[in-house]
Parts: C-alpha cells; structure tokens; sequence
C-alpha cells in the first residue's frame, strides 16, 4: 500500500499536466534583450562590425496541442559599425518599434520546456543617426519601415522565459543605396510571466 499511493499520485499529477498542455492556455508577461545587429549588403561594398543593443516590451502567448501563437511588441536599440571599401568608417544607431508574430511548438510538461518559433518581424523606425556621410549609405535615405524573419529556440522555468534568437533581414534599410543593405540580428532574452490562464 505504501509503494501504491506514491505511484497513483505520480500519475494523477502527470495525467493533469498533460491535460493542460492539450486545452487552449493564454499568458502575458515583460521581455528584455541583448542584441547584436550589422549590416549584410549585396557585393563589397562595405563590411560591418557586430555591436550591442537593446530590447525591452512585453509578450502574450495563446497556445493549445503544444503549439502556440506569440505576438510580442518592444522597442529596440540596433548599433553597427559600417566601413566601406574606400576605408570609410561610421557608427549607425537604430530605435525602431518592432513586432513579432511567431509560431512555435512547445516540447516538456509542466512548468519547464524547451520552444521552437519562427515568424516575420515588422519593424518601425522611432529614430536613426549616423555620425557621418559614407559612400553607397547616406543617412538621409533610411526606410521607415522593414521587415525581418526570426528563428529562436528558448526555455520555459516556472515564470522565467529564456530566448536565442536570430532575426534576417529581408528588406533593404536604405533607398538609395547600391549595396541594398539589410539588417541581421543576434539576440538573447529574458521575459517573466506576469499572469496567466491555464
């Protein structure tokens, strides 16, 4: 009896966790990274150097069958340095509003998994500087408005999300520019859960 009822409670416990990764789940919860972001450009025209940046915003995610939909919204911070073939060097500074729609599909039960997601990114520009007027990117000429593709994996640990991300580019950031430069980006998050249901 005694070796009984540890085993009918283990698997009580297991049959609730999976019932509730098989019925819809929905939660919301802050998110923060470090970013690493440079310029990809058609040619030689210029080479870029990875620098440091920053996100933070929030995130929500309505899952159900282990799979899920997670929109999320934060303003981000892209640095690069750029030089082009002719030796010139510029810092070029991004603030731009950007929001994910992501897939992903959850693998563990309870409250510790791992996630895959992919999805488009559309990002907004706030603001752009650039210290200087180089050949083939004059600051002048920078979109509004681009559009990237994100691949990610990250961890669920009771409240904590934590995130790997790589965000591609897939429009040019510059009008003008004959090196139709895009922006790639390295990311790694952090995000709580503040509430949720189910």
């Amino acid at each position: 009896m005694k070796k009984i009822l540890p085993a009918l409670l283990l698997i009580c416990g297991s049959v609730a966790t999976a019932q509730a990764q098989l019925l819809p789940g929905f939660e919301v919860g802050l998110k923060g990274a470090l970013n690493f972001s440079k310029f990809k450009s058609d040619g030689k025209y210029f080479n870029s150097d990875n620098k440091a940046g920053y996100q933070a915003g929030l995130y929500g995610r309505v899952g159900v069958l282990g799979f899920h939909v997670q929109p999320e919204i934060y303003l981000t911070g892209k640095n690069t340095k750029v030089t082009n073939s002719e030796g010139e060097s510029t810092d070029v500074k991004f603030t731009t509003v950007d929001i994910p729609v992501l897939l992903g599909k959850r693998f563990g039960l309870g409250p510790i998994g791992a996630r895959i997601q992919t999805g488009p990114i559309f990002s907004f520009k706030v603001d752009d500087k650039q210290d200087k007027i180089i050949a083939n990117l004059d600051p002048n000429n920078y979109k509004k408005n681009g559009t990237a593709w994100a691949f990610g994996v990250g961890a669920d640990i009771s409240s904590l999300r934590v995130d790997v991300r790589y965000e591609m580019g897939l429009n040019k950031v510059n009008n003008e520019s004959q090196a139709n430069p895009k922006i790639n980006m390295w990311s790694i998050g952090l995000g709580y859960r503040l509430f949720s249901i189910l």
